[in-house]
């Protein structure tokens, strides 16, 4: 444990904190002199930051701490806000989007019919293509996984059909049963001739994967490469993390959803109590959104280029069933495509808009929508976890509840287990299943990704979940809930809610 990559890491982060404390003292001597500099700078910053084009939360975020601690938050400030690595990535995926552009053309005869016969989904498909790169696509069949380990069963069936390629791109992948069941099927396919490309987010499998995984995996035919790689240095770029989870086989199917590759996500490692997650698979057009998604990102990391057009589906014989809109959302842009569809089909209900999240700290946009909505009479529903993987996140979720609960919003917890399952459905015709949580890290700083699916067949399997989940599965929060909170909590709550968008 000593001597491990974990104890490393957080004894660099240790001697960076450490080091700046100590440069802090050294100037104590000049306190006085430097108050007024700092309060000055201080003063300035806020007024950036005000007229900035940032969420206004994510702005209070950091002006609290600029009036109360105004010489380490500057510091903190200059050094998060002006990094060069992350300007460098940005640029490189602005380019790289554009680029690819001209690959995700949209189906004009689609929008066409849509324009016509659906003008509130032809408004959101527009806005997906035009603004997110993504557009709808048709002759999409699509099946929903209401557990992960439904997902993993059709996964593994899937990647021993492989004939081409296999690309994986994955928040975290934990070296467990489920990991050495999928990565024995990869070497086996990599050594078949089949194009296995592995992709996962270095934050996520920090301490999930033997040190110098990438390099073992590569060795044995399969090509792989890690985002963002975590270096202990006090750096903005950390934050943006490769949440996103995708597999696609041979152009023709792809799989998308909360599920990551860990034991406890198909619960045969037991960690919070049951774990709830859900997936989709899509076979058909749908499945070339998820393709270049991935090749985006992987071109970004390798700097490599791709003969796109190899990747494409072949399957043409697929039903077409109602319409998908697989799409990605960045932090490195000025678009929130993860909010404002979330948000168009909170706005667009008529009848309900049922959400399930794990993690539930909304903005004031998104408060305003839900009550809005509920108030017009639309039977609004949230799902959330009862055993929270992170206390923290857990105490601010809570506090939401007294504000959801005046507005008029339903919340209700999963019994006895952890909600991990991101879902939005609405008046039994659109729905969305993916990776974005309702949180700033989700809505604002990490790459995400989701099926946004219209009149599809299974859209009745995501609503029978629901309801069975809010029948047989969860306890609603009542109003003596809410005033039974702990002291404890309402206490930290009323801390932490006020820094909610920098944790």
């Amino acid at each position: 444990m000593i001597f491990s990559q974990k104890t490393t890491i957080i004894l660099l982060l240790a001697l960076q904190l450490i080091f700046i404390f100590i440069i802090f003292q050294s100037f104590a001597v000049h306190y006085a002199y430097l108050h007024i500099v700092f309060s000055t700078v201080a003063i300035v910053l806020a007024i950036y930051i005000l007229n900035s084009s940032e969420n206004p939360a994510y702005k209070l975020a950091w002006i609290v701490p600029l009036v109360i601690v105004p010489i380490f938050t500057v510091v903190l400030y200059i050094l998060f806000k002006n990094q060069f690595s992350t300007r460098k990535v940005r640029n490189l995926y602005a380019k790289k989007s554009a680029n690819t552009r001209p690959f995700l053309k949209t189906n004009k005869q689609i929008m066409s019919y849509l324009h016509e016969s659906e003008p509130d989904f032809y408004k959101l498909a527009n806005y997906v293509d035009k603004s997110g790169g993504y557009p709808v696509c048709g002759n999409t069949e699509v099946t929903y996984f209401p557990l992960g380990e439904d997902k993993y069963k059709a996964m593994l069936e899937e990647l021993q059909k492989a004939q081409e390629f296999i690309f994986m791109e994955y928040f975290i992948i934990d070296d467990g049963e489920m990991w050495r069941e999928i990565v024995k099927i990869l070497l086996e396919k990599a050594k078949a001739g089949v194009e296995v490309r592995l992709l996962y987010d270095g934050m996520g499998s920090q301490f999930t994967l033997p040190f110098r995984y990438k390099k073992k995996l590569t060795d044995q035919g399969v090509k792989c490469l890690v985002f963002n790689p975590f270096r202990p240095m006090l750096s903005t770029i950390q934050n943006n993390r490769d949440h996103r989870k995708i597999l696609v086989v041979d152009g023709n199917v792809a799989f998308n959803g909360g599920v990551n590759i860990a034991d406890e996500y198909i619960n045969r490692k037991e960690r919070f109590g049951h774990w709830k997650d859900t997936a989709v698979m899509l076979k058909g057009d749908g499945v070339w959104n998820f393709t270049m998604m991935f090749l985006q990102m992987w071109e970004v990391i390798s700097g490599d280029k791709t003969e796109y057009n190899m990747y494409r589906p072949t399957v043409k014989n697929v039903v077409n069933n109602g319409y998908v809109i697989p799409y990605g959302d960045s932090p490195l842009d000025d678009e929130n495509v993860g909010e404002l569809v979330y948000m168009d089909m909170i706005n667009n209900a008529k009848d309900y808009i049922y959400i399930s999240t794990p993690y539930l700290i909304p903005d004031n946009e998104m408060l305003t929508v839900l009550g809005y909505a509920a108030k017009s009479g639309v039977d609004v529903r949230i799902i959330t976890p009862e055993i929270p993987d992170k206390w923290y996140v857990s105490v601010i979720t809570r506090s939401f509840y007294r504000d959801l609960e005046t507005l008029g919003v339903k919340v209700y917890e999963y019994k006895g287990g952890f909600n991990h399952a991101k879902m939005f459905l609405s008046d039994d015709k659109s729905a969305v299943v993916g990776t974005i949580n309702l949180d700033y890290r989700s809505l604002y700083l990490h790459f995400e990704c989701a099926t946004y699916m219209y009149k599809t067949s299974c859209i009745k399997d995501i609503k029978a979940d629901f309801d069975d989940m809010f029948e047989n599965r969860c306890h609603r929060i009542t109003h003596d809930d809410i005033n039974n909170r702990s002291f404890w909590s309402r206490f930290m709550s009323v801390i932490l809610r006020t820094i909610a968008p920098l944790l």
